[in-house]
């Protein structure tokens, strides 16, 4: 069976997170950094409901302001990233909360350059993990990469 996944509401989700994770950072608030980790675990357990993408599916893409770029793709992958990123930040509010900022905001950093990565060079560091975990035979990794002509 051939899946297909639409790149245009996975960058658009990532321009969500980089750009929300750097403005809570502006404003030196946990809040965001929280409301974020939440949209992307959220989104993970029910991809239906993740509220960026959701953004993208009825306002951006209904006026064609971001077109579809759907192509051949598993979704795990990207949901397994989606989560990882989200418990990140999950460990990141409770770190800013806990007044270890340093660390809250190098886990923020750290979230922003991956998804920056994704957005800007088209590689997903946590797919590249998903991958590697299901070569190994870990249970519940069991999708295997597509194999697109270059």
């Amino acid at each position: 069976m051939i899946r297909k996944v639409d790149h245009s509401a996975l960058r658009t989700n990532q321009a969500f997170i980089i750009g929300l994770l750097l403005l809570a950072f502006v404003l030196g608030t946990w809040v965001l950094v929280a409301f974020v980790s939440a949209v992307m675990i959220i989104g993970t357990i029910f991809p239906q409901a993740g509220l960026f993408k959701r953004f993208y599916q009825h306002i951006l893409k209904p006026r064609g302001w971001v077109k579809p770029d759907v192509i051949e793709d598993n979704p795990e992958p990207h949901l397994f990233a989606q989560g990882l990123g989200g418990a990140f930040l999950a460990i990141a509010t409770a770190a800013l909360l806990a007044d270890v900022a340093v660390v809250g905001w190098a886990l923020v950093f750290m979230v922003i350059g991956l998804a920056a990565l994704n957005l800007f060079a088209g590689f997903c560091a946590g797919c590249f993990i998903y991958y590697q975990l299901g070569k190994r035979g870990i249970p519940g990794f069991k999708v295997q990469p597509i194999n697109r002509p270059v």
